[in-house]
């Protein structure tokens, strides 16, 4: 049953930012100090629970949690630049747009790296990364997307981080779309990094992202840094030693919303519940889609319940942006596709969406091409 959340002229069905639900945009609707104790108290309650989330709760390496000011994107740089040593060298497989942004930021930051590209449509394969660590013995670091959203595909994290544990490579894994939305532990996936982002799958709001790291690696990362203030052993230090003090201003409205949206992943049933929700979204989403002509671009068997990317019409006289203010005027907002080898469009099934948001997505994506007047499959 849909929950109920407040007017919008849309309804998000995007990897994020996305639809939230009434409650966490009201936890938003006061005011606090950075310095307050009460409010560095909500920050711990938020790490905690991320360690919690990240690890089981039960026996395992010691875990911490360190939230960084800005997007997903901001915590991905924070947390190369900081775990990789100076010497360090960075294997970088990729399969879309955010691996192809991980390069480019270990670039940026002058660290060493060994390219291993896939095409957009194939998973990442461990046998092709066991084969090149075995050839790159310098490689100290793996930095891995695990949901793709270029595509929707779902790399086999798992599978890459037990080939890395074997080869005494520590993997950093990009959970941003898949953390707290799908079924995982740090240990099981063989992570000894792993980061999101506030505004994904716990669904909260735009405005922080986070780094979970075993203590022991992120203790040893006190020289690293290349920025200072994405240097995550700084903001680690200065959390542990402050009770949740931030070093540079905290976005306190959207840790507070942060802080709601985990009590609510809590009261659905956690982790498997959602993880539920989202994929009943996304398998009746891709039943009625094709059942009105569209072709995904993804096998199901490699397609996550986050986002999935389906064919443009086949109809010349198809474009975007008619198709996207059609479904906007019915309450909708999806994502153009963003893969470079086919033409697509991208439709998120995470946030706060239900059941009943894809049924009618689906009359609405019916509605629009009959009034657009394009021809669909063929």
């Amino acid at each position: 049953m849909t929950q109920e959340r407040s007017q919008a002229d849309y309804l998000l069905l995007t990897p994020g930012p996305l639809t939230t639900s009434r409650t966490v945009k009201e936890a938003m609707l006061r005011d606090v100090s950075t310095w307050d104790v009460d409010y560095n108290g909500v920050v711990q309650r938020v790490r905690a629970a991320l360690v919690d989330l990240a690890t089981g709760g039960g026996e395992r390496p010691a875990t911490t949690a360190v939230l960084m000011q800005g997007s997903g994107t901001f915590a991905v740089e924070s947390a190369l630049g900081t775990a990789l040593p100076r010497d360090g060298v960075l294997l970088t497989p990729r399969n879309g747009a955010y691996g192809d942004r991980i390069g480019l930021i270990a670039d940026r930051l002058g660290i060493a790296r060994v390219d291993v590209p896939f095409e957009e449509t194939a998973a990442v394969d461990p046998e092709r990364i066991d084969e090149v660590l075995s050839a790159h013995p310098e490689v100290t670091h793996c930095a891995l997307v695990h949901c793709e959203t270029t595509t929707g595909m779902l790399n086999p994290a798992a599978e890459v981080g037990a080939v890395c544990r074997s080869r005494g490579v520590e993997l950093v894994l990009d959970a941003m779309s898949s953390f707290g939305g799908i079924p995982m532990t740090m240990e099981s996936l063989g992570a000894d990094w792993l980061i999101s982002s506030a505004n994904k799958c716990i669904q909260g709001v735009p405005g922080f992202g986070f780094v979970l790291a075993r203590v022991d690696r992120l203790a040893a990362c006190a020289a690293n840094a290349r920025s200072v203030s994405l240097d995550l052993h700084a903001q680690w230090r200065g959390m542990e030693d402050g009770g949740g003090k931030w070093r540079f201003t905290s976005p306190t409205h959207v840790v507070l919303a942060f802080d709601q949206a985990l009590r609510e992943l809590a009261a659905e049933g956690g982790v498997p519940a959602r993880f539920e929700r989202y994929r009943t979204n996304q398998r009746r989403l891709v039943e009625g889609m094709r059942g009105l002509g569209f072709r995904t671009l993804l096998d199901d068997a490699l397609q996550s319940p986050i986002i999935t990317s389906f064919h443009d019409p086949v109809d010349p006289a198809y474009r975007w942006a008619p198709f996207y203010e059609a479904l906007k005027r019915r309450g909708f907002a999806i994502y153009p596709g963003k893969v470079s080898r086919a033409a697509t469009f991208r439709i998120g099934t995470i946030g706060e969406v239900y059941l009943d948001d894809i049924e009618r997505l689906l009359a609405a994506v019916g509605a629009a091409i009959a009034e657009l007047g394009y021809a669909v499959g063929g």
